[in-house]
């Protein structure tokens, strides 16, 4: 690691081994020291919760309460190219194009932005790559400049590509309008499509082919409607034997072949029986609670976003499985109300695979105040984040000041998965049970 870090900073290092080192930090390392290096940090931050918990006043003579054993890091089936969604920016490459196609070396904050091409991430699949570099021929041959700040206006802007295992490619532009009326942006999607279908960029034979409209740094189908150029307005994705329809905004598990070693893994941990309800919060498209379905007698489904929901419910009828149910909002204004009135007799388990933002307190609440649940799995990308916090709300003492009234849960088993080799990052999956 040590020699990775100093190569960063050595003056003859390349701009590819300076974006290589920047968002792939362990691509020197051999792979068995990677899954090394991430067990340790993974480590840390059981040790991290099991002093947090110590501060709660948790009794330290109950082991099971203060941390809980951790497993080897289950390695990824897949190490390179295994990316099935990248995000690509528009600025200012090394030599100086303001109109470069790639990833971000430097901040904002210290004003030393440099976007450089992906050619050499080990992470990013070929076709990734070559959609990026066809977007770039394409807006350096026109007249409309790169948006790098809305102030200062121009229009291109970031390239999301998505691909799966069953060859299917989507693209999604994002430009900002500027004051560019109704005439000009269309010609400039017909422009755009034509390049991608019968220009040179139809070497990239895309599935389908996306352009949103969008004065802000992210947002969503309902603010700014992604229009849909050209091809099939989903991609398809096979996972565990199930068919899935993905939407140009949906979450799905940038891992395939990661997911599907996770979501069984998390199938054997959940300990389901026939006449076990699955409660699958941040469910997105469906993949869990779909994948799991057979085992349980019945799955409920809560995501914030409509689109995924809509993908959830197509992706059930697809595939012949009628004991789903899915919940289109925000989880802290469902599930509370979903569970204040829970009088089902079946064994409840909650599988919870939130954001990096980690779950609203009001959904810890719900969790912790409904009786039922006495098993719970929180699949985390970040758990030394918002996530820590969820672990002690859900483990803490009783208080009824901030009517958190049920029972504690303990954590009692955490497996890492390498969703994502090459960088630092771990899918961690923490199982508590009351």
């Amino acid at each position: 690691k040590k020699k990775a870090r100093e190569s960063c900073s050595l003056p003859e290092c390349s701009w590819e081994e300076r974006l290589a080192n920047a968002v792939t930090p362990l691509w020197r390392l051999p792979y068995q020291e990677q899954l090394q290096v991430k067990y340790e940090s993974q480590r840390k931050i059981l040790q991290t919760l099991s002093s947090r918990l110590e501060e709660l006043g948790i009794d330290p003579q109950k082991p099971a309460r203060l941390c809980c054993p951790l497993e080897p890091v289950v390695p990824s089936p897949i190490i390179n190219g295994y990316r099935n969604k990248s995000t690509f920016s528009v600025n200012r490459g090394p030599d100086g194009n303001p109109k470069t196609v790639g990833l971000y070396v430097g901040t904002g904050r210290a004003r030393n932005i440099v976007c450089v091409k992906a050619n050499n991430m080990e992470n990013i699949p070929s076709k990734h790559k070559q959609v990026a570099q066809c977007y770039e021929e394409f807006i350096c041959c026109s007249p409309l400049d790169s948006c790098i700040l809305f102030h200062e206006g121009g229009h291109w802007r970031e390239l999301v590509v998505r691909t799966t295992s069953c060859g299917h490619t989507m693209a999604i532009v994002t430009f900002h309008p500027q004051e560019l009326g109704q005439e000009a942006l269309a010609t400039q999607k017909a422009l755009l499509k034509d390049f991608f279908t019968c220009g040179p960029g139809a070497v990239c034979a895309l599935t389908s082919l996306y352009f949103q409209e969008s004065t802000m740094t992210r947002c969503s189908h309902e603010q700014a409607p992604y229009q849909l150029l050209h091809g099939a307005p989903h991609i398809f994705e096979e996972l565990l034997g199930l068919k899935f329809r993905i939407s140009p905004d949906a979450f799905f598990q940038v891992n395939t072949a990661g997911a599907e070693v996770l979501y069984q893994a998390v199938g054997e941990l959940c300990q389901a029986t026939g006449d076990t309800v699955l409660l699958d919060i941040c469910c997105g498209t469906g993949t869990i609670g779909l994948s799991l379905a057979h085992q349980v007698s019945k799955v409920i489904g809560v995501e914030v976003v409509e689109k995924a929901i809509e993908d959830a419910k197509w992706n059930a009828a697809f595939n012949g499985i009628s004991n789903c149910e899915f919940h289109s909002g925000k989880a802290e204004a469902v599930l509370p109300q979903l569970l204040a009135s829970w009088e089902d007799a079946r064994p409840l388990v909650a599988v919870v695979n939130p954001s990096r933002a980690g779950l609203h307190y009001r959904v810890v609440r719900a969790i912790r105040n409904c009786r039922s649940i006495r098993r719970l799995l929180y699949i985390s990308c970040k758990p030394e984040g918002e996530a820590m916090r969820n672990f002690l709300e859900l483990c803490c003492p009783p208080d009824p000041r901030k009517k958190l009234t049920g029972e504690p849960f303990a954590p009692v088993l955490a497996i890492p998965f390498d969703m994502f080799p090459h960088t630092v990052h771990c899918e961690l999956v923490l199982l508590f049970t009351r």
